[in-house]
């Protein structure tokens, strides 16, 4: 008999069920493990591994023509900072993705964590080597290069735990919603016409405001529903090839949606760090700049909360929606 994923049944009276101890890994953890140990592999993690990478790439090529395409020094400085969270969030999903491939079929955990840092850590020197060699040789080359590094390597660590569906999830979502990002620029302004976008500096900002909040609550639905929709098909296909599925409790749907808004907030963090010597040259070239560089990372910062709270919450509710009726005695047969 199958029931749908969170469910509850009564136990049968040759099959008593048994209860975690306190504290133990399954106890209101994000993910449990199969019987044998080894835990549940996430599917399609080698194309996420090919997507993600492929995503490095269009993000580190569409910077560099950015850059180069500049007319002046001043504005290739501006160009590489407005770009940069975009690199390092790919850095951290193309991190973690292609740890999640290499450790996926891993059984031990110290050796999964040393392999997932060592593939973050192939990833972070490939993409620094390709910075290197193909932009031009200055200050803010060497800025994009060590913190794409080193967020690669954050990610592949990050992926080193025995939860390789929830970070299969959150990779996945993390890179729908950022190419929705992507695609939503296009539409940004006629949004900021519909939204009272006119000739005065008051009106814009309050258009740009509405368009950034529209575009942080579209992406963290996407999220919230592709993290789901993983989840889901990482349960439904481990049914099929092992006939029972170890069922996600809520907590890992919550992480998963969660996950991509996150991930932004990592990305924030390891700007502010890695790529601080960059922002500050950006924001010294002149008092526009300086306010433009506050506003935009605290832009970042807010489109960050909102994706993650509206995918957590998103990814909650359709796991809600599966959950069935708990199993209740019957009152009159508890009664006599």
């Amino acid at each position: 008999m199958s029931k749908q994923p969170g469910s509850s049944t009564a136990a049968e009276p040759d099959q008593p069920a048994t209860e975690p101890a306190a504290g133990s890994p399954s106890d209101e953890t994000v993910e449990a493990t199969p019987a044998g140990g080894r835990p549940a592999a996430a599917p399609g993690a080698l194309v996420l591994a090919v997507l993600s990478l492929g995503w490095l790439a269009a993000m580190l090529w569409s910077t560099r023509e950015a850059i180069t395409s500049a007319a002046a020094g001043v504005t290739a400085l501006s160009l590489s900072a407005y770009a940069l969270p975009g690199v390092i969030t790919a850095a951290l999903v193309a991190g973690a993705a292609v740890a999640l491939a290499a450790t996926n079929r891993l059984d031990r955990a110290t050796l999964r964590f040393l392999v997932a840092v060592g593939a973050g850590l192939l990833v972070g020197l490939a993409a620094a080597l390709a910075v290197n060699l193909t932009y031009a040789d200055n200050a803010t080359t060497n800025t994009i290069a060590g913190t794409t590094a080193a967020a690669a390597i954050i990610g592949g660590a990050a992926a080193g735990g025995r939860t390789g569906r929830v970070v299969g999830a959150v990779a996945a979502a993390t890179l729908a919603a950022q190419v929705f990002v992507v695609l939503f620029s296009r539409a940004r302004d006629p949004l900021s016409d519909l939204f009272g976008a006119g000739d005065t500096q008051q009106s814009m900002l309050d258009a740009a405001k509405w368009v950034s909040r529209t575009e942080s609550l579209l992406a963290g639905l996407i999220a919230g529903l592709v993290a789901y929709l993983y989840l889901a098909w990482a349960r439904r296909r481990a049914e099929r090839r092992e006939g029972a599925a170890a069922e996600l409790r809520w907590p890992a749907y919550l992480v998963a949606g969660a996950g991509a808004g996150l991930l932004l907030l990592l990305t924030e963090v390891v700007i502010r760090i890695g790529g601080r010597g960059l922002l500050d040259l950006a924001a010294a070239l002149s008092e526009a700049d300086e306010v433009a560089q506050t506003a935009l990372g605290t832009s970042r910062v807010d489109n960050g909360i909102w994706v993650l709270f509206v995918g957590a919450l998103t990814a909650l509710v359709l796991f809600g929606r599966t959950l069935g009726p708990r199993a209740v005695e019957d009152e009159d047969e508890s009664d006599s």
